[in-house]
């Protein structure tokens, strides 16, 4: 069975933020909407529009289609460099690196 059209979007949504490490606050800001915008639409409460969806796949730098088309095709489109590299950064993380760095001079 296939996923319907709205669940593809969202699943593709989901799948980008996770491979960016953006938060859905992070999205918001650069759709210039609220971040409880963005988790009613992925929460289904709300529809994402083909507006919305143009806008999200631009912020991405991936062609609507292959949001359109889903989480695989999304995430394997998005640009090498909007990747995240490793787990998701913290400021915890940011101040240990820089500890182990001045550390290891």
């Amino acid at each position: 069975m296939s996923m319907a059209l709205d669940e593809r979007v969202r699943s593709a949504i989901a799948a980008l933020l996770h491979a960016t490490g953006e938060s859905q606050a992070d999205l918001a800001a650069a759709l210039g909407v609220s971040q409880a915008q963005v988790s009613r639409r992925q929460s289904a409460a709300a529809t994402w529009s083909l507006t919305d969806c143009d806008a999200v796949a631009a912020h991405y730098g991936i062609d609507v289609m292959e949001l359109l088309a889903g989480p695989t095709r999304a995430t394997e489109s998005l640009p090498v460099q909007r990747r995240r590299t490793t787990g998701r950064t913290t400021a915890r993380t940011r101040r240990t690196t820089a500890v182990q760095d001045r550390g290891a001079r």
